[in-house]
This record gives C-alpha cells, sequence and structure tokens, in this order.
C-alpha cells in the first residue's frame, strides 16, 4: 500500500484482517489503529503483525492492568513534563505516533491531543531551566519525530540555552516505521547546541527493512549516538534465536541495545506478557552468544511511577510461584505478579 493503514476496513483491504470478525470494531473503539506502508509489508512477518493488528485478545482486561502504568500523570509537576528521577525529566512533546502498538504502555492518550501545546510547552521547558538537578531531556510522546524539523529545531534550541543540561534524549520509532522522515532538514534540526542521542524503539529483525537501515545509517553518518529499545512480546520475540538476531542486527546498523523491557501493565496486553523467569532465562542465554555490547539491561517499569530496575537477584526476592518483590531505586519493596 501507499499510504498508512487507519481503520478496520484499510486492513481487511491490506490482508491484514477477516471482515467476518465483527467484534474486532470493539477492539478498534477501544485504540486506534495506524501501520505506515513500511509496517504493511513488514507484516509478511506474523511477528510483526502481531505488534500493529488488532486482535479479540484486547478485549480481555485482567484486574492488574492500569490505564498509567508506569506512573507518568503521577510524577507530573506541570502538564506533558514527568519528573521521576532526579537528574532528568520526560517531555511529552506530542501524543502522535505514525504507527500504533497494541502493546503500548500509553494507550489509553496516545493520539489524543497531538501537540503539545505552547503554553503547556513553554511551562515545562520554565521547569527544567529552574530545576538545576535536571541534566537530560528525553522527549517522547507519542513520538517526537512525527514533529515538523522546524518545530524539533526550536525545542531543541530552547533546551540548549539551559546551562545544566548535559544531553537530550530521543525515543522514536520514525527511523524503522517511517524512515522517509529522516531527510536532510531533520539530520539539520536534530544537530543543536546540546547533544541528541536517539534511542529507536524496535522489537524484531523484520522491522529492519532496507529503508529503515538505510535511514539509520544516516543518523550514524551525522555522529549521533544510536541506542535502541524493546519489549519483550510473547508470540514476537520471546525466544533467545529472535532476539540474538535482533541484536546482532542492530549492532551492525551502530545501534548499541540499551533496554529490554518486560511488557507493562497496560489495559488489554495482558497476551504479549511473558514471565519475569522466562526473560531471565532468555537475557541468561543471550550472555552466551553474545558480545556485551550486544546485550540491552533487562528492566522492569515499576507500576505507579516508583521507577525502571533491572531484574536482577540485587532487586528482585521471589514471593511465591508467579509472585515478586522488586526493589525500587530507593531500596523499597513492591509487589508483582506474573501473568496466569
Amino acid at each position: 500500500m501507499d499510504r498508512a493503514v487507519e481503520s478496520l476496513r484499510d486492513l481487511c483491504d491490506a490482508g491484514l484482517a477477516d471482515p467476518a470478525e465483527d467484534r474486532l470494531e470493539e477492539v478498534a473503539r477501544a485504540f486506534r489503529i495506524r501501520l505506515t506502508p513500511q509496517m504493511v509489508e513488514a507484516s509478511d512477518d506474523p511477528a510483526v503483525a502481531r505488534q500493529f493488528v488488532p486482535t479479540l485478545d484486547e478485549l480481555e482486561i485482567r484486574p492488574e492492568e492500569l490505564a498509567d502504568p508506569i506512573g507518568d500523570e503521577a510524577r507530573s509537576p506541570v502538564p506533558g513534563l514527568t519528573h521521576r528521577y532526579p537528574d532528568r525529566v520526560i517531555l511529552h512533546v506530542t501524543r502522535t505516533c505514525d504507527v500504533y502498538c497494541r502493546f503500548c504502555f500509553r494507550r489509553e492518550v496516545v493520539g489524543s491531543e497531538g501537540i503539545l501545546p505552547d503554553a503547556d510547552l513553554s511551562a515545562a521547558l520554565d521547569y527544567v531551566d529552574a530545576t538545576p538537578s535536571v541534566r537530560e531531556v528525553i522527549l517522547t510522546g507519542g513520538d517526537p519525530l512525527t514533529l515538523s524539523p522546524r518545530r524539533l529545531r526550536a525545542i531543541i534550541g530552547r533546551l540548549g540555552q539551559i546551562g545544566h543540561l548535559d544531553q537530550v534524549r530521543i525515543h522514536s520509532r520514525v527511523p524503522v516505521v517511517a524512515p522517509h522522515r529522516i531527510d536532510d532538514e531533520m539530520l539539520r534540526a536534530l544537530l543543536g547546541p546540546v547533544p541528541v542521542w536517539i534511542v529507536v524503539h524496535v522489537n524484531h529483525a523484520a522491522e529492519l527493512r532496507l529503508d529503515a537501515r538505510a535511514a539509520l545509517g544516516r543518523l550514524a553518518d551525522r555522529g549521533f549516538p544510536l541506542l535502541s529499545q524493546s519489549v519483550l512480546l510473547r508470540g514476537v520475540n520471546d525466544s533467545v534465536d529472535t532476539l540474538e538476531a535482533l541484536f546482532r542486527a542492530l549492532l551492525r546498523l551502530r545501534v548499541k541495545p540499551y533496554y529490554l523491557h518486560h511488557c507493562d501493565l497496560a489495559k488489554g496486553a495482558g497476551h504479549f506478557r511473558t514471565t519475569i523467569d522466562e526473560g531471565r532465562a532468555l537475557m541468561a542465554e543471550l550472555r552466551r552468544r553474545i558480545t556485551g555490547i550486544g546485550l540491552p539491561s533487562y528492566v522492569l517499569d515499576l507500576p505507579g511511577g516508583f521507577g525502571k530496575v533491572p531484574l536482577t537477584h540485587d532487586h528482585l526476592i521471589a514471593d511465591g510461584p508467579g509472585r515478586w518483590q522488586v526493589r525500587d531505586p530507593q531500596g523499597r519493596l513492591h509487589p508483582y505478579a506474573d501473568p496466569d
């Protein structure tokens, strides 16, 4: 297809959904649909299709699932900003994405508001300017690279005027799902007065098509440090061979695997979750296979906004079959249960 898929009818026309399954309308009403042409093509691989194509599994909402799984709102001093850690903040510059992932932990809000209003953006930037402990601003959303180069240039330029910032980090799926956006104008916009790091969200090597590889090459050639963030997803990448293929492909593209996230407690995403023991076993086998620079940190973002922790012995206490006490960065313990 030469345009984005944005409805069930589009999915059926692309051969990705069954027109006879009328209950999919309920899923589409609960969470919007969007796939770029690149991801429609990549959906020939079932592991890619599973990330973007709605299924009836999403209608099962489990008791532990949350509208705000990682506590964005609970740690928000001003609209559009989350301050969870002393030295860094998250700035939600837009709620728009080029694709909508069925496991998204912000699925309750993405796509609903668009660009952060100018007044809220100014208040968020003023907060950063007035808080010297903040050394890093993380642009997220939605997807920051869906913004125009002009708007991104203005935001990065304003951040560059804040003397206590060390760097800006941008989390994005765009280089993979809409690589045409990574053009000369965008690259110039990202080269501002403060170092910019790019964290590419990608979960399976089949997403890394030729145009995505070229876009990542353009970023690397301009000197942007590139990291990756993946989510451990049942039926997508929950095998050691699949993860090894992904991380090796990223290394060849000059992208350092950074985080492997345990799947968050987003509503309707329980069918994507693995157990913690499954994830740890995968990491143990990867350590036997891959160079250290190819190994991400396997982490859990604690529900409620208590922070991200590595799923290692230092942070985990078994509390019965499938039950854990997880130690947050401040040393407090929080209960966590695996899916049934």
